[in-house]
């Protein structure tokens, strides 16, 4: 191709050339992508064990508690109980028949003695009972004897010698009832003891059963206590009893009596315990605690703090037995004022005296020998042995 005369003169031709590091970062950021890929594939194809550095986590540890031993040793067993003291004999004296007091030989309180003279009633018209019934024995035997002169000669029926034979025990009878109406003039003591009432007084006059006085015998005394059934084999008649007055006065006494039959609302047997009171020096009528020692038996003294129950509400105590909580049901078998003795345990046992109401029986638990007591332990008593170290 011919170029034009009169076309303009081109100069020389662009020419572009690529920078030799301007393709660096491409390259760098697609290998970093590539890498990245790579890695994360590599988890899921071929997954490796947890670093061992990474925190494994602790399985809790079982509570702690706090535990002492204890050995059993040998306690006198007793039952105790609260009871009256009741009076050996306490007696109304009544008239026997009606008349008027004359005679009144004693006061209240006074003591008297088997055959005293409490009282006398006015005998006037007790006498002329008494002169009018022998007069109607007199007439009532002179017609018996003639009834049976007659009937002997044959003049008087048998019926006849019946009836006067009749008429003359009825006299008799009478005069006795009036004699006795005599005697029963003067009221006499049926026993020694004390008046307690004297309602009685010289010029009043009297009904036949009316009260002339109460007398109370208080020598011996007799306490009476109720004793329920799952304690009954216990008691037996001819035991020793102790017994403590509320007066502060104390006395040996005896079983003398056991019921045999269980009253119906309580479930429980009368027992009475005879107790010596020359001179009547304890009164009768207040309360008094009776002491029956019944055996002995092998038993572990604890604070009553530490007795629980289980979930059928049955006292027990907990043990530690090869690190596990061991649930024992003990029976309290005497008290004292800060303690109590219980039976149910083996002779050697390692009692929960702190946390034993946080643990259950079969868990198993940190058992921790319990310290002396001092100034920590009594801030401690009342609290959690986790949460007491805490305090410490």
């Amino acid at each position: 191709m011919t170029d034009r005369p009169d076309a303009a003169p081109q100069g020389p031709a662009l020419q572009f050339e690529t920078d030799r590091g301007s393709s660096r970062p491409l390259w760098i950021a697609i290998a970093l992508v590539g890498a990245l890929v790579a890695w994360m594939g590599s988890g899921f194809l071929f997954p490796g064990a947890e670093p061992k550095n990474e925190a494994v986590a602790k399985e809790p540890l079982p509570p702690s508690v706090r535990v002492r031993p204890s050995q059993a040793e040998p306690v006198t067993l007793s039952y105790r109980a609260e009871g009256q003291a009741l009076p050996d004999r306490d007696t109304e004296v009544i008239a026997e028949t009606a008349g008027t007091v004359i005679e009144v030989p004693f006061s209240k309180g006074d003591r008297v003695d088997p055959g005293d003279i409490l009282a006398r009633l006015d005998s006037t018209r007790a006498e002329a009972a008494l002169a009018q019934a022998k007069e109607q024995r007199t007439n009532a035997r002179r017609e018996f004897d003639n009834a049976a002169q007659l009937f002997e000669r044959g003049v008087a029926t048998n019926d006849r010698l019946s009836d006067a034979r009749a008429a003359l025990a009825v006299a008799e009878a009478d005069v006795a009832s009036a004699e006795e109406a005599i005697g029963n003039l003067v009221v006499e003591a049926p026993f020694a003891g004390r008046i307690e009432a004297l309602p009685a007084s010289e010029g009043e006059y009297v009904q036949a059963g009316a009260t002339i006085s109460r007398i109370v015998d208080n020598d011996p005394l007799t306490v009476a206590i109720q004793v329920p059934q799952q304690a009954l084999s216990r008691i037996r008649e001819g035991q020793s009893a102790e017994v403590s007055f509320i007066t502060g006065q104390t006395r040996e006494g005896r079983v003398s009596f056991v019921g045999a039959a269980a009253a119906a609302e309580t479930r429980t047997f009368l027992t009475e315990i005879e107790v010596a009171n020359p001179g009547g020096e304890v009164p009768a009528g207040i309360s008094a605690q009776v002491t029956i020692p019944t055996g002995e038996a092998k038993a572990h003294r604890v604070v009553p703090s530490i007795i629980s129950l289980d979930e059928a509400g049955q006292i027990g105590l907990k043990t530690v037995e090869d690190g596990r909580v061991v649930f024992h049901p003990v029976q309290i078998v005497k008290t004292e004022i800060d303690s109590v003795w219980v039976t149910g345990l083996d002779d050697e046992a390692t009692l929960i005296t702190l946390g034993q109401g946080f643990v259950r029986d079969g868990e198993d638990v940190r058992a921790e020998r319990e310290e002396s007591t001092g100034q920590g332990s009594a801030a401690t008593a009342a609290l959690p042995l986790d949460l007491a170290e805490d305090t410490q």
